[in-house]
């Protein structure tokens, strides 16, 4: 009897299909790689994985391989991964029945004042024991259970994109942590050479000075110069020590395990594969999670439209119940009881139209949060883009300078060795070449640091064919991946 108004219900319950909101997409970036570049197709495999190893350099290698098992942040975005995944097997409880046991003995006695006259009997105490084996399952009719199981998968898997997005994130800031690290070390072996050609320079006015051929001022002048690049080259050293303290962290060690031996890079940047912006969304994890936000948040406007229509709960029950332990455990003692409860919210001053309302508010800020999120990457790879070209272009053009203030300050020493030359002109030829070569060494930095962040920008490895199903987060995980 009950069928016919259900079905005649369900027709009623409209819950909006879901989709991927909709994110504007340009056809090509707008700035281009640097010279030399190759635009990637969308299949191209070369940002897979690893991708650190574009850079070829081994320890580098060693240093990521840690991060994955050894960060501290990721292994805490690891643990909600798996927590997520555990309210996934929750909610999927509910589409099956809950049956508990009982077990119970009570007793009671009525009181004497219900007793009267003169062949009253004081009541005596009474006993029940019983044990039995109920059984309670609520009908998805509306698919309000399944659509919180689907919900909570899709925020598993927004998780799982969450994890990958983590490793990324610190994996990146290790290899810019890492690149700034050795260009600093470029800049002390720049300046420990610098500070040796200071002192000959000191030496070699010392000893003009003491032939009557300078003055004392070019001494000063002299000494000025050298102490004052001797406190840099020192200073360099609380940067270095702190990068080197950073990336024993991201790798999940005390600083006080780590030393890294010094090395200047001497490797150019990796020429990085760049695909069509499209591709980008099925590239960047944090671009999964939220679209997979968003297809959570659609399932919930559908669970609070279903609270519109009845509820169907199936209970039953049986088992033995007798007033004395002998007549227990018999079958005469037997009791069962079964049938099913339609309930329906006939008034609720407008709790459910509000909570509709505020699931499809919800909706629309985790879909303009999806296509911000879009924008952003967008903007991020074009950043890292246009910084890679400019660089490049200033690298050919420092260089020049470069060799330049190194042939103003050959001369300038030449001349003033012959007389003709104040030691104030070979003192601004030493800033100015030290100053070129110092900009050349924070340069090629910078652009080891760009071609990192263009890594990152692109998603890294990661593509979204590898974010795991419904199903696979629905599955408990193996205590050998924790």
């Amino acid at each position: 009897m009950l069928v016919a108004p259900i079905l005649l219900l369900s027709g009623c319950l409209h819950v909006p299909k879901y989709q991927r909101p909709a994110a504007v997409v340009p056809p090509a970036f707008k700035e281009a790689p640097p010279e030399g570049w190759k635009s990637a197709t969308p299949n191209d495999g070369v940002l897979r994985g690893k991708w650190w190893e574009l850079f070829g350099d081994p320890a580098l290698n060693t240093l990521e391989e840690q991060v994955a098992i050894s960060n501290q942040n990721v292994l805490q975005a690891e643990a909600n991964f798996r927590e997520a995944k555990a309210l996934v097997r929750q909610a999927r409880s509910a589409l099956y029945p809950l049956v508990t046991a009982t077990a119970g003995a009570t007793g009671q006695q009525a009181s004497s004042r219900l007793s009267s006259g003169p062949t009253a009997i004081a009541p005596s105490p009474v006993g029940v024991y019983e044990v039995g084996v109920n059984g309670s399952y609520t009908v998805d009719l509306w698919g309000s259970i399944h659509r919180q199981v689907t919900s909570t998968a899709n925020t598993a898997q927004a998780t799982a994109a969450q994890l990958e997005n983590a490793r990324l994130l610190y994996q990146s800031e290790l290899a810019s942590d890492y690149f700034q690290l050795h260009g600093t070390d470029g800049d002390v072996a720049l300046l420990t050479q610098t500070v040796s050609s200071y002192q000959e320079y000191l030496t070699l006015t010392r000893n003009r000075f003491a032939g009557g051929v300078a003055s004392d001022s070019d001494v000063a002048q002299a000494e000025t110069q050298l102490y004052t690049t001797q406190a840099e080259l020192v200073d360099l050293q609380v940067q270095r020590t702190q990068l080197e303290h950073a990336i024993a962290v991201l790798i999940g060690k005390p600083p006080a395990q780590l030393a890294i031996p010094a090395a200047p890079i001497q490797v150019p940047p990796p020429l990085i594969p760049v695909a069509v912006p499209s591709v980008l969304l099925e590239r960047r994890p944090d671009i999964a999670e939220a679209e997979r936000n968003a297809s959570a948040a659609n399932q919930q406007i559908g669970i609070a439209m279903a609270a519109f229509y009845p509820n169907l709960t199936l209970s039953a029950g049986a088992g033995l119940q007798a007033s004395t332990i002998v007549n227990w455990l018999t079958w005469p003692s037997r009791f069962w009881t079964i049938g099913p409860q339609l309930a329906q919210i006939l008034f609720d001053a407008g709790r459910r139209t509000a909570v509709v309302a505020q699931f499809q508010a919800a909706y629309d800020a985790t879909a303009a949060a999806y296509r911000q999120t879009v924008l952003t990457a967008f903007q991020q790879v074009e950043d890292n883009l246009s910084a890679l070209r400019v660089l490049e272009n200033e690298s050919t053009v420092l260089d020049r300078a470069v060799s330049s203030a190194e042939r103003s300050l050959t001369l300038s020493r030449a001349q003033y060795l012959g007389g003709i030359a104040a030691y104030l002109q070979v003192i601004t030829s030493q800033t100015t070449a030290l100053q070129n070569q110092r900009a050349a060494v924070d340069l090629h930095t910078r652009r080891m640091i760009a071609s990192v962040g263009l890594i990152q920008a692109l998603g890294g490895g990661w593509d979204a064919s590898q974010l795991p199903t419904v199903k696979e987060v629905s599955q408990p995980t193996p205590p050998t991946q924790r």
